[in-house]
């Protein structure tokens, strides 16, 4: 075989290596310099969109790179890092989870190797520990056995308490853990040059809110981080949008929400009133209302029934 069929063999070796190995590179936008996004579709964890519901991302400094959240499947795990590495050589420093939720940390085994530090929240390693079996045996369900049976429950080890900044080269991140509000692990990230908020799950777009902490944390936390500086949020789901203006339609939601349910409890209703009522009316404004409404209802009444 003459050296230039070897090479092409080998070539060819090499594709089929990498389409075994489902190393489809993720679909990004950079949304400002050196910040890449890609914006999960608006839907439930399924098998057709194999956990694909989430944002995602990461940051290229001058020196390493950032990973924020994962995704929600392995296969999605190795195709953002396939997506980083079409961009970049440079060494990902950081894998950093907003919360643990499935659709934002199954995806972590995919950067597990190469010295990566995980980063999250102080009570995140806790709620991976409580949660995570459960979370891996529902969505097998859901998913299958193919899909969830990869995926690695790995939590961080670089735990944020307060504020932390990492240092990307000439690139500064700050991080932020929050009180109880979407979960009770919530953490986002600022990047300074680009004034770019990462919020997680602590702001969703078209997508209706999904509560899983506190509704008065929540609201509250939200009075707090319209003061951050940032000129654009990557939400946790929902399109890139401006700051602080991104706000204004989940604040309305969930003050809605608390409104509703506090009127509910003092009339003496019980709690299934308030799965059945409480913000009716935000119906036609949301992506999968019908789907966590009555959740989020159930959660804001069980936690302001004594108050």
């Amino acid at each position: 075989m003459s050296r230039i069929a070897r090479m092409i063999a080998l070539s060819l070796l090499g594709i089929a290596t990498l389409a075994r190995a489902g190393a489809v590179e993720l679909p990004v936008s950079e949304v400002a310099t050196g910040i890449f996004v890609h914006s999960g579709a608006i839907a439930l964890m399924t098998r057709e969109n194999e956990g694909d519901i989430a944002n995602v991302g990461f940051i290229v400094g001058d020196e390493a790179v950032a990973v924020v959240d994962t995704g929600g499947s392995l296969r999605e795990g190795e195709a953002l890092l396939a997506a980083v590495r079409a961009r970049t050589d440079k060494p990902i420093r950081y894998v950093i989870n907003t919360h643990g939720h499935p659709d934002h940390v199954f995806g972590n085994a995919a950067f597990a190797a190469g010295g990566t530090s995980f980063v999250g929240h102080s009570k995140l390693p806790q709620a991976l520990v409580t949660r995570g079996p459960y979370y891996l045996d529902n969505f097998r369900r859901i998913m299958g056995r193919e899909l969830i049976d990869p995926v690695k429950i790995i939590p961080p080890t670089l735990l944020v308490s307060d504020t932390m900044t990492l240092d990307l080269g000439s690139r500064r991140l700050v991080l932020r853990a929050w009180r109880a509000g979407h979960s009770d692990s919530d953490v986002t990230v600022y990047d300074e040059a680009t004034k770019t908020l990462f919020a997680g799950d602590l702001v969703f777009l078209r997508h209706i809110p999904v509560m899983d902490g506190s509704i008065r944390g929540w609201l509250d936390t939200l009075k707090e981080l319209e003061t951050i500086p940032a000129r654009r949020v990557v939400p946790g789901h929902g399109p890139v949008s401006d700051w602080p203006a991104a706000l204004a339609d989940e604040r309305r939601y969930l003050s809605t929400l608390l409104s509703n349910v506090r009127a509910l409890n003092k009339n003496g209703e019980p709690i299934r009133a308030a799965a059945e009522k409480a913000a009716a009316e935000e119906r036609s404004r949301w992506e999968l209302f019908g789907d966590y409404n009555a959740r989020n209802a159930t959660a804001a009444f069980s936690e302001i029934e004594w108050e």
